[in-house]
């Protein structure tokens, strides 16, 4: 920050009570005396008071000091910039997260599992179930369900800069506010698809089950009016056994553009099949009900 200098004035007590610029009594002395306020020169009337202030020849501004020149800011390079990463980084200690790692590692393999995510959950005093719980996992780029690798659980920390329980703890409140974006609750949205496959098993549909619990959990936090109606026909239709990556990334797109009954929504828009069927559905469903009322 850059620092001004300021001037005091330098007024001899008598002076301070008079007004500035008030004019003396002419029959006083005509001995004067150069005084500054505000660092502008003026003399008394020989009373003590002081004159207005005058134009005066350029030479006698001379005898005042001028403000010094400040020097100019220096740009802050690259080692700057390196220097200041390097003291974020210095807040979160990588031995820290290693031994969090190693409090839940199985014992057989170098990552956390399902037992040891649930213990993991349960000194972060959560539930697996939850979707704080979900976003962790999308936090530290999980790539398969109830298991953190070495590496995920390193990275994810560090991408949140905690190292401890009570760290990652504090992070939830930040972390739910993130996905409240519309933006970022999208990336999670999309990332929770692949998430709930079984990639050891080269799944590449998401099974229908698996697709209705995933939906209730990532819309815990603010669920569309049509969730309920299109999970009921998911479980109603037993003959759909897979949801499509299509499917599911169109469904946020749907609860987006489509009203709660449906009316805006448009039947010559490129929609996937299983969401016409739902639609169509929803209306006969309307239609019966309208007649036997």
């Amino acid at each position: 920050m850059s620092m001004g200098q300021c001037l005091s004035p330098c007024c001899e007590k008598q002076g301070l009570n008079s007004p500035v610029g008030s004019l003396g009594d002419p029959g006083h002395s005509n001995h004067s005396h150069t005084h500054y306020i505000a660092g502008i020169p003026v003399s008394d009337n020989g009373c003590g008071e002081p004159n207005p202030p005058v134009t005066t020849p350029s030479s006698e501004w001379k005898m005042f000091t001028p403000y010094p020149k400040l020097p100019p800011i220096k740009k802050q390079g690259i080692h700057a910039d390196a220097k200041r990463l390097s003291l974020i980084s210095r807040e979160v200690s990588e031995a820290k997260i290693l031994s969090l790692f190693e409090l839940y590692r199985d014992k057989n393999e170098d990552c956390i599992l399902a037992d040891g995510i649930e213990r993991f959950c349960m000194d972060l005093e959560v539930k697996p179930e939850e979707f704080i719980v979900l976003i962790l996992a999308w936090k530290f780029g999980a790539e398969t369900m109830c298991e953190f690798s070495r590496a995920e659980f390193s990275q994810g920390c560090k991408a949140m800069r905690v190292d401890s329980l009570k760290g990652i703890q504090n992070k939830f409140p930040d972390l739910l506010n993130e996905v409240r974006d519309k933006q970022v609750f999208k990336d999670l949205y999309r990332w929770t698809y692949k998430f709930g496959l079984d990639s050891a098993s080269g799944q590449r549909t998401l099974p229908t089950d698996m697709a209705i619990s995933l939906w209730k959990l990532v819309f815990s936090q603010n669920e569309p009016p049509v969730l309920h109606r299109w999970l009921e026909f998911l479980e109603k239709h037993t003959s759909i056994r897979g949801i499509p990556k299509d499917t599911w990334d169109m469904f946020l797109n749907f609860t987006e553009q489509v009203g709660e009954d449906l009316s805006s929504y448009d039947d010559t828009e490129a929609w996937p099949s299983l969401l016409d069927d739902f639609v169509e559905f929803e209306n006969d469903r309307h239609n019966q009900n309208v007649t036997a009322d």
